[in-house]
């Protein structure tokens, strides 16, 4: 029986467990393949610390996490921080990305929203979106939260709903993993925002806890 494949492409290496972790989590316990494609090494996060060493460290830190929730494979797109749009061009992002989904052949992909204001989050939308309306993928596709407080562009669009009450924890543990990250002012409301946006989508969908998706194809 073919296993059911799922890629997660996001822009820094904690974005695929705030905003996708507990289903990242819940389909690995179900037996399918998920891998993800981070575009960014996130090395102005710490602007204080040469960008070899937080890329190093972020590195590190992705490998763990995704070991903790079960992931099959991480592929780094090296893209500098804040220059998502430039780069995108200037390294064949578009190319290298239609190959490896080519490659892959994912049942499912998820993605950011573009009601995410964090620019960097906006690129990686507006690319996923890009091939999706000129054919380059041809799976579901769906959008998660991060930086967004409210749904304002998707709330009519079809949803998924998933219940993540049996893996909640190994999300949170996941966001552990992200040592140089998980003090940070940012990532301290961040952790607040995914325990209440888990809370109230689980009370809304009759379970502990959820994480809810808009289907963008």
């Amino acid at each position: 029986m073919k296993k059911e494949k799922i890629l997660v492409l996001c822009a820094h290496n904690d974005d695929q467990i705030i905003g996708c972790g507990g289903t990242f989590a819940k389909y690995v316990g179900e037996g399918k393949i998920v891998k993800t494609v981070i575009f960014s090494f996130g090395e102005s996060s710490h602007p204080h610390f040469k960008p070899e060493i937080i890329k190093k460290e972020r590195v590190k830190e992705a490998i763990e996490s995704d070991r903790v929730l079960g992931g099959k494979k991480i592929t780094f797109l090296g893209l500098k921080d804040a220059h998502f749009k430039q780069e995108i061009k200037e390294k064949n992002i578009k190319e290298k990305l239609i190959a490896l989904i080519d490659k892959e052949k994912p049942d499912k992909i998820f993605t950011h929203s573009d009601d995410d204001f964090h620019p960097d989050h906006n690129e990686v939308y507006f690319l996923v979106k890009q091939l999706v309306e000129e054919g380059s993928v041809n799976c579901d596709v769906y959008l998660f939260d991060v930086w967004n407080v409210v749904k304002l562009k998707k709330r009519n669009l079809p949803k998924l709903v998933v219940d993540i009450s049996d893996t909640y924890k190994i999300k949170v543990k996941a966001l552990q993993e992200h040592k140089t990250q998980y003090n940070l002012p940012g990532i301290i409301g961040l952790r607040w925002k995914m325990f209440m946006n888990a809370l109230i989508q689980g009370w809304n969908h009759g379970c502990k806890y959820a994480e809810v998706f808009y289907k963008l194809k």
